[in-house]
């Protein structure tokens, strides 16, 4: 179990001594410049950002590595048929609850707001972030426990298809008291996470998640290693036994506990004292739930579009497997999407956590162009590596999906490959929504990202029950995937003219949309190519594990010569800013 996909992030701990902190927007870090150069029109102090963002995405990328390795490890022992579907219902449950409870406030609002605390209180805000730390962790208990008891009650809500299965209700209610008491460890690491951030100590958060993954792994390796692999077992919600059941749901809660406590030695290098705070009133944490209602209404509207899509995918996913076709329900929807999501983690949430303390204070100072400024260069840099990885998905999602999930059988392997490039595109304005939405943060606007979020929502569910309708069941969770995207799409064009508006008519979109028009112009041939190659490839060598890497690797060798070759001639001063950063932290 790990946190909400948009807090699904990890960071490096930085190297011991005084506690970095992001500079002022006013003032210019030492340097001016991050090394190798920083992209033409980047804010003053990108040189900080740039190291902060590195440092985080270094932790994202191996949180990513073992999150990955445990999603294989998971099909190996459960297949991604109906078994896992009744897993990720389960998984899933805590999620939802835990942002629709404040989740999502306790990583938009309270980061502003623990920021002017700091800026504000003579201790540096440290009382505000004991009684913030107090209050989630008695709410959270209590909703905990309360969760538990109403466990069928919440998988019959979640998905009515699994609860007409007196077998499958029975394994997925027992995974789910197991999974429900993560969402007590998950608010806690979230808000231990955000205290450090905005101390500017970007670490615990972004390395804590490899220990739940290790942990998760070793208990689905436990199962395969007594039970045997799904490849050999073909468990299903009939045959699993409690035994087996025990095992997973146990490691599933234990991981997530591990990754809550291992915070605890961060903050005291921080020079943090945990103090239970239980003097609310008075305090300002009342101007941060007002600010937190329409957070919690933004949760709400996206957690209902995921109700939606997940009765819809583990109905499609049933249907299908009862006509010999696995792979194709909520398991297939929800790997994909996690594969699709890993540029996203480690770009643009590692740049927007570095830049978000830094916009809030520009926001307080008031301070629009640096505001702008930041947005603007959050947007340009991610898009470098979120364009191509976008089309890359498209022209590559079956091989990709073949040789991660080789393990799980070629026909479910194939369906999360489908998904994975009905994803693709929709990377794009996944990407740009979340930068341009901390932009109203900065601001402590959270009614203006709900209204954008419940048109997100509407579209993705509308969408999506369409293709549950119109398609094959075989094909449906396809469509629920490509319809994930069009709701981002009709959201950033929301999102966007807001936004400039606040900021006096001024996005510097004319620099932004250039910048993605030749990135898209440089991707598009590239993925035509690729796609191409590894078509041809899986035609002649099939789709086993070799013959899938084999396609992947041709495939995206021809990807990325023919995207540089053309970013080349197109000039992109953001590629070669880049370029020149990996080289010089290369060459250190």
């Amino acid at each position: 179990m790990s946190a909400p996909h948009d807090n699904d992030t990890v960071t490096l701990r930085l190297p011991s001594g005084a506690p970095h902190q992001a500079p002022p927007a006013s003032t210019p870090a030492a340097g001016g410049s991050a090394p190798g150069g920083s992209a033409p029109g980047a804010p003053a102090g990108s040189a900080g950002l740039g190291k902060s963002s590195a440092l985080m995405a270094a932790g994202t990328i191996v949180s990513r590595v073992t999150g990955f390795a445990r999603t294989l490890v998971m099909a190996a022992a459960i297949g991604v048929g109906t078994l896992n579907d009744s897993y990720q219902v389960a998984n899933v449950l805590p999620t939802m609850i835990y942002v629709l409870v404040g989740g999502g406030a306790l990583n938009a609002v309270f980061v502003p707001q623990l920021v002017r605390a700091m800026k504000r209180d003579d201790d540096g805000g440290e009382a505000y972030a004991n009684r913030l730390l107090t209050l989630v962790m008695v709410a959270l208990g209590a909703v905990t426990a309360l969760c538990i008891v109403a466990a069928p009650l919440l998988v019959n809500l979640l998905s009515p298809e699994i609860a007409d299965d007196p077998q499958r209700m029975a394994v997925t209610v027992a995974f789910a008291r197991y999974c429900l008491p993560t969402l007590f460890f998950m608010g806690a690491h979230v808000v231990l996470g955000q205290i450090l951030n905005a101390r500017g100590r970007f670490g615990a958060m972004m390395w804590t998640p490899v220990l739940n993954n290790v942990v998760i792994i070793a208990a689905f390796g436990g199962f395969i290693w007594a039970f045997g692999g799904f490849t050999g077992s073909g468990v299903t919600p009939a045959t699993v036994t409690p035994e087996g059941v025990r095992l997973l749901g146990i490691g599933t809660l234990l991981g997530l506990a591990v990754q809550a406590l291992a915070m605890l030695p961060y903050l005291r290098d921080a020079g943090f004292r945990l103090r239970p705070r239980f003097d609310f009133r008075g305090h300002g944490l009342g101007k941060a739930m007002g600010l937190a209602k329409w957070t919690l209404l933004f949760v709400l509207a996206n957690q209902l579009g995921m109700v939606v899509v997940t009765q819809l995918a583990t109905k499609a996913g049933a249907a299908a497997e009862r006509a010999g076709f696995t792979g194709t329900g909520i398991t297939a929807y929800n790997y994909a999407l996690l594969l699709w999501q890993m540029p996203q983690a480690i770009i643009t949430v590692s740049v927007m956590t570095a830049v978000l303390p830094r916009i809030s204070r520009s926001a307080v100072d008031g301070d629009t162009a640096a505001v702008r400024d930041d947005i603007s260069y959050g947007l340009r840099t991610s898009a470098v590596a979120i364009v191509p990885c976008a089309f890359a998905f498209l022209a590559l999602g079956v091989p990709m999906a073949t040789l991660l999930y080789a393990g799980s059988g070629a026909e479910g392997a194939r369906g999360i490959g489908y998904a994975l490039m009905a994803f693709g595109l929709g990377l794009i304005p996944y990407s740009v929504q979340y930068v341009v939405l901390r932009g109203f943060y900065a601001y402590e606007d959270t009614r203006t990202p709900f209204y954008n979020t419940l048109v997100v929502a509407l579209v993705n569910a509308a969408a999506s029950a369409l293709c549950f309708a119109v398609l094959p069941p075989r094909w449906a969770v396809v469509g629920m995937a490509a319809s994930y995207g069009l709701g981002y799409a009709f959201g950033v064009g929301i999102a966007w003219r807001r936004l400039r508006k606040r900021l006096g008519d001024d996005l510097d979109g004319a620099r932004v949309l250039r910048t993605y028009a030749r990135l898209i112009t440089a991707s598009a041939p590239a993925a035509l190519a690729a796609g191409a190659v590894a078509y041809a490839l899986t035609r002649a060598l099939g789709s086993g594990a070799v013959a899938s890497l084999l396609s992947l690797a041709a495939g995206g060798t021809v990807l990325l010569c023919v995207f540089l070759a053309v970013a080349r001639l197109l000039r992109l001063p953001e590629l070669t800013a880049l370029t020149g950063m990996v080289r010089g932290r290369l060459g250190r």
